[in-house]
């Protein structure tokens, strides 16, 4: 029997990284409260110990209370507490601090410095948290009305037609100079506007009018395309590759209902959530200064005064060269010069073109970077009810003079941290929200399951898989243990790959890492029953174990290949649960042809090959 000595090495560094980086699978998460400061606000120890006295105050049980530069983690002991504890934090700190529940992890530093981390569990086995998101309905109505303007306009410049446009309070208005302009309108743009209602006012000194009223089923529609595009982008920033069982669905009118399962950092999710951070590239007004243009309040037609936090002030043009829309790939890294935190963009052709045609006009004129966010807040009414208001804030991240002319790829620098330039590349890269959205609702849910059905899976899984190992050691003697042990690192493998994938495990996971145990324990019976029949066939025990491997292998490849396209099929086209038992499914066909092909070679190799004289296998 011949097999490599390389491979026998692999297989034990195998099993070593295997065992690695499952370990941290056996730490359990502590119900934990995190926080955080807003903008501009620091995390001293005077804030430690506020939190600490919030705590103390209502007895609750801590475990311990960790700081770091910017947030504080306070674990405590009982579950049960964990909403408590919140809302008393956060009475104590006031509305400078975010503070919300949180599952902090227990893994040990060594092993998080190796990048190992646990999976994590789905909602229906370990439950997660549940955020109820809310759409700018007047921003929504807004961008539809100034795409229909640009429609109208476009419609009435092919047809020769002249008017002036513009919004008003009832949706369109459209000014003509003559009646007989007016009429001719009415009949080109009434058959091509049908989500429109047209109707003539009586002439003003302004002209002859017409106001373009949106019809409600219009309106409707609208909103229903802003949220299907809203859930494409919630979904490509909080589950881009498809291995997180994330619920994302529309729920009523203008909300959206997201859970997200076993999460670790909630404030991190809630930024992914509700983060309407962009880019936009401006030209600098190349003569007037902007302490000029402050001290007299004359701003030059067709540019806008924007002031910083820290004072600083900038006169930019109106008009963006680029936008984050036109943004097809975005990286955080560092600055190769500077060594501070940046983000390398690549434009589309349509802004490559803009860029390129403005930065080769204007060699050695400076070019700025506005940082664009919308901030949702709930504004108390007179009538006692709250209202969901959108705050747009902007703020130069950096200005610079055009060295040379640039187009499709370029650098954005001055971004203040890391952490910033990776959760705006994140945001880039998913693409733009339709219309910003902002969390109105915020809750932890316990498993769908319930502790007892969870308990009795669990025990039925670990169960069935000593069973099978019991027969195999009963029915196939030696070669059973050999059979167990390609099973127990089929199993690592499987569980390593999934924490280093970051997948979430839940009920639709486990019947697919329980079929794909069963797939490789007939694997290994067929190789085990190829072994039998060359022993019959009166060939000698080191010959029959390698006939075995090498005659059962094809079969095995070929059954496992039929069943992966199905996988593939599953991962592509399904989503949600799907998605989750594809991805189980398609790590342990891999593994389980791995060890059943080679992996129990090996170790057959390791118990036989040391052996002078073999006059019969215990198989």
């Amino acid at each position: 029997m011949t097999f490599p000595s390389w491979q026998k090495y692999l297989i034990l560094v195998l099993l070593l990284i295997s065992a690695l980086f499952s370990l941290p699978n056996l730490y359990q998460k502590d119900p934990a409260v995190r926080v955080s400061g807003k903008e501009g606000i620091a995390i001293e120890a005077a804030t430690e110990e506020k939190v600490k006295l919030a705590l103390e105050r209502d007895k609750y049980e801590i475990k311990r209370i960790d700081r770091t530069d910017d947030r504080i983690v306070a674990r405590l002991m009982n579950e049960a507490q964990q909403q408590a504890a919140r809302e008393a934090i956060a009475k104590e700190l006031g509305d400078n601090y975010v503070v919300s529940v949180d599952l902090a992890s227990t893994v040990p530093g060594w092993l998080t410095m190796l990048k190992a981390k646990p999976m994590n569990l789905g909602l229906d086995l370990q439950g997660g948290v549940h955020f109820l998101a809310e759409i700018d309905g007047a921003e929504v109505r807004k961008r539809n009305v100034e795409r229909l303007i640009s429609d109208l306009r476009a419609a009435m410049k092919t047809k020769s037609l002249a008017a002036r446009i513009a919004e008003s309070p009832q949706g369109i208005s459209l000014t003509f100079k003559t009646d007989a302009e007016r009429n001719a309108a009415l009949g080109d743009l009434t058959p091509s506007f049908t989500i429109l209602k047209f109707t003539e006012v009586p002439p003003t000194d302004a002209g002859f009018p017409i106001i373009a009223e949106i019809r409600p089923e219009e309106e409707a529609n609208a909103m229903t395309r802003a949220i299907d595009q809203n859930l494409v982008t919630l979904r490509k920033r909080l589950n881009p590759d498809g291995t997180k069982e994330t619920v994302i669905q529309r729920q009523g009118a203008a909300r959206i209902a997201i859970d997200l399962p076993g999460v670790q950092d909630i404030e991190q999710a809630k930024r992914q959530i509700g983060s309407t951070a962009t880019l936009e590239y401006r030209q600098v007004h190349p003569t007037i200064r902007p302490e000029e243009a402050m001290s007299t309040g004359r701003i030059p037609a067709g540019y806008r005064l924007y002031t910083n936090p820290d004072g600083s002030a900038y006169l930019l043009n109106r008009r963006p060269i680029a936008t984050g829309e036109q943004l097809t790939s975005a990286r955080s890294q560092l600055d190769a010069e500077k060594g501070t935190p940046a983000v390398s963009v690549t434009l589309n052709d349509l802004g490559a073109k803009k860029m390129f045609a403005f930065t080769q006009d204007n060699v050695g004129k400076p070019m700025a970077v506005l940082f664009v966010e919308s901030e949702a807040k709930l504004v108390d009414k007179p009538d006692g009810k709250r209202e969901l208001t959108f705050v747009r804030k902007e703020r130069v991240i950096s200005v610079a003079n055009i060295l040379e002319p640039f187009g499709k790829t370029f650098q954005t620098t001055g971004l203040g941290s890391m952490a910033v330039a990776n959760e705006l590349a994140n945001n880039l890269n998913a693409g733009s929200f339709s219309a910003p959205i902002a969390i109105v609702e915020e809750r932890v849910i316990g498993p769908s399951l319930g502790a007892e059905n969870i308990k009795a899976g669990v025990l039925s899984v670990t169960f069935s898989f000593l069973f099978v190992m019991v027969f195999f050691v009963i029915y196939y003697k030696m070669f059973g243990v050999v059979t167990n042990l390609a099973l127990l690192l089929n199993m690592l493998l499987v569980v390593a790959i999934m924490s280093v994938l970051g997948a979430t495990l839940t009920l639709p996971g486990l019947a697919g890492l329980a079929l794909t145990i069963g797939m490789s324990v007939d694997a290994n019976v067929l190789i085990n029953e190829r072994i039998r029949e060359e022993l019959r066939a009166g060939a000698s025990p080191l010959a029959a174990i390698q006939a075995g491997y090498e005659k059962a292998s094809g079969t095995i490849w070929d059954a496992n290949i039929t069943a992966a396209l199905a996988g593939f099929a599953m991962l592509f086209f399904g989503s949600g649960p799907i998605q989750g038992f594809a991805v189980a499914l398609l790590v342990g066909i891999g593994t389980s042809v791995y060890t059943a092909v080679s992996a129990s070679h090996g170790f057959a190799s390791m118990f036989y090959n040391s052996r002078r004289k073999i006059n019969a296998l215990a198989i």
